[in-house]
């Protein structure tokens, strides 16, 4: 099977010829020019050939142009450290304004998946990180912050969630004219650990659904969910092809999610005890785990969130020479 075959297959619950695989990492410094950035993701998928291309960049990409910035401290992650919050007062979210996908920070970032198409060629799939539009509110107000606007300042709250899911729309769209196969949705505010469901059901999931509304028709959209305690059965019900989480870290396992989504469960490798600090022993004995609770089947192998910068080498074959010798 080619990658798309086995990913299709995969999907749909069907034989493959064998488990597919993906890990993907934050590229710091290179993230911060399309074409270093686009040149850095085709190299990673040159030296491992995984049967996806998750794009990473930095999640400013899509709050620069608001007046956000960052810079690169060294988080072996591979994140960047926000220097300013755009919001201050509840009276700052009206000064969000609507944005052009094709011009700016955004438009740079056209410019990098257009070059990705290109270097990766037609025989790899390949999908952009899309941020919800409340963890993008999340990183304008800054994480303590948010759920106090959320409960103190609905209403200036829901009108900048509506620029921004508009603007967030609009790059999708965009996206879709350089090829990508499908977004990668970053669902970082749904846990209760932040919210509870019923304000997550008003502040979250309309403005999900109309993001990947507009992604849809996409073959390969993943819906990640961030952080433990997540609110997995409200994201199985967004319907995405692919639902990766951190299923060695909290709740549910790979089987039982299995069970909840319609398609393919993406997981296995924990990022930090076992891609970091494991050997490759471990990374095998975790991706035959991970085997044995999904027969193989609707699975593709991978880490709870991106691979750390620092993971060695060996342990990043051993994770993709899993799939070969199992």
């Amino acid at each position: 099977m080619d990658k798309r075959e086995r990913l299709q297959a995969t999907l749909s619950g069907q034989a493959v010829d064998r488990v597919a695989v993906a890990l993907w990492r934050h590229f710091p410094v290179d993230d911060q020019d399309p074409a270093r950035l686009a040149a850095a993701t085709v190299e990673w998928q040159q030296q491992y050939d995984f049967d996806l291309v998750k794009v990473t960049p930095a999640s400013s990409f899509c709050l620069k142009d608001w007046g956000a910035d960052d810079q690169w401290t060294g988080n072996p992650e591979g994140t960047r450290d926000y220097t300013n919050r755009i919001v201050r007062r509840p009276d700052d979210w009206a000064a969000l304004k609507m944005l052009d996908p094709r011009q700016g920070h955004l438009g740079e970032q056209l410019k990098a998946l257009s070059l990705i198409r290109s270097g990766l060629g037609e025989g790899t799939p390949f999908i952009q990180t899309v941020f919800s539009p409340l963890s993008q509110a999340r990183n304008l107000v800054g994480a303590a912050e948010l759920p106090v606007h959320v409960r103190q300042h609905p209403q200036a709250l829901k009108a900048a969630l509506e620029v921004i899911t508009e603007t967030t729309v609009r790059f999708v769209q965009a996206a879709r004219a350089t090829g990508i196969d499908g977004i990668f949705y970053a669902l970082q505010m749904a846990t209760t650990r932040v919210f509870s469901e019923a304000e997550y059901r008003e502040f979250g999931e309309p403005y999900d659904r109309r993001v990947l509304a507009a992604a849809d028709g996409l073959w390969l959209n993943l819906a990640h969910l961030h952080g433990e305690d997540v609110m997995f059965d409200l994201a199985a019900g967004y319907g995405t092809p692919v639902t990766n989480w951190h299923d060695t870290e909290t709740p549910p396992t790979l089987a039982e999610g299995l069970e909840k989504v319609r398609g393919a469960v993406c997981g296995g490798l924990r990022q930090w005890e076992t891609m970091v600090r494991g050997t490759p022993e471990q990374v095998q004995a975790e991706a035959e785990a991970a085997f044995e609770q999904t027969g193989g089947r609707r699975l593709i192998l991978g880490t709870g969130c991106v691979t750390p910068t620092t993971a060695p080498r060996a342990n990043l074959r051993a994770a993709r020479e899993a799939v070969e010798h199992h």
